[in-house]
């Protein structure tokens, strides 16, 4: 027995420091302007499953705001890694220092205000209520119905606070909030509305599921970690540009045909 458990201590130590390793990396600190340009590469972070915005055209990440990052990084002389991982996780990861930044279509609110700073909006969007022809399209036909919703939108405390409703139920990404719905085990989905629209014309669904009532009006950016100053400003300005010179439109009008910035 001695000598097995004796043979095991360098594997448990090698463990033991490939643990300490992996948890330093998680928790690094977020990287600096200097840093970034230094290495030659931003890390930008999105979802992967928000068409048209962010999502996967068979193994290729393509979409609205990963042609932007893409131009902010190209702008910036800067090579772009992307990293894609579940919405309702994308804020902590940014703390702590997994990426530079996120862009993944975050509306800006005032509780993940306190966590993140944001960039300046680069889109305005409706969040509607959308649900089978014949079903609840506005706040007062939710009453004592179900609404599917993405886990950690900004859309849940909203949708809670309708009067009557039955429930609101969480999923992880929004095709899965159109399988329950088109399943019947939800009565109707909330989410924003260009990403709605897209999706049913993908799917050819415009016939059988319609987009209703109008809960919120939202300004969506992207964001770095808290007090990143430095790297915020670099990114705002070069965002700025891009809409003064045409690169935005341009962007806007491929996916969407019209342009999506605030007004």
């Amino acid at each position: 027995m001695t000598p097995n458990r004796m043979s095991s201590l360098p594997r448990v130590a090698a463990c033991l420091a490939a643990a300490l390793t992996l948890t330093a990396t998680a928790t690094a600190a977020p990287r600096t302007l200097a840093q970034i340009q230094a290495a030659g590469t931003l890390r930008l972070a999105t979802e992967g499953a928000f068409p048209p915005f962010n999502f996967y055209q068979q193994k290729a990440l393509v979409g609205f705001e990963v042609d932007l990052g893409n131009a902010l990084g190209k702008a910036l002389n800067l090579k772009v890694e992307w990293v894609v991982q579940p919405f309702d996780g994308l804020l902590i990861g940014l703390n702590q220092g997994r990426y530079d930044a996120v862009m993944a279509s975050h509306a800006i609110t005032p509780e993940r205000q306190k966590a993140v700073d944001f960039l300046n909006p680069h889109y305005c969007s409706t969040v509607n209520i959308v649900a089978k022809k014949g079903g609840p399209l506005t706040r007062a036909a939710l009453a004592g119905k179900t609404v599917g919703t993405q886990i950690g939108t900004a859309q849940i405390p909203i949708l809670q606070a309708i009067p009557n409703i039955g429930g609101v139920k969480t999923f992880p990404n929004d095709p899965a909030v159109l399988t329950a719905l088109q399943s019947g085990r939800v009565d109707a989905w909330s989410s924003n509305g260009p990403v709605v629209a897209y999706m049913l014309k993908q799917t050819g669904q415009q016939k059988n599921i319609l987009i209703g009532e109008t809960i919120s009006n939202e300004r969506n950016a992207g964001a770095v970690a808290r007090n990143n100053t430095a790297l915020r400003a670099a990114l705002n300005t070069t965002l700025a540009r891009l809409m003064n010179d045409g690169t935005y439109l341009k962007i806007s009008q491929q996916w969407f045909g019209q342009d999506i910035r605030c007004k």
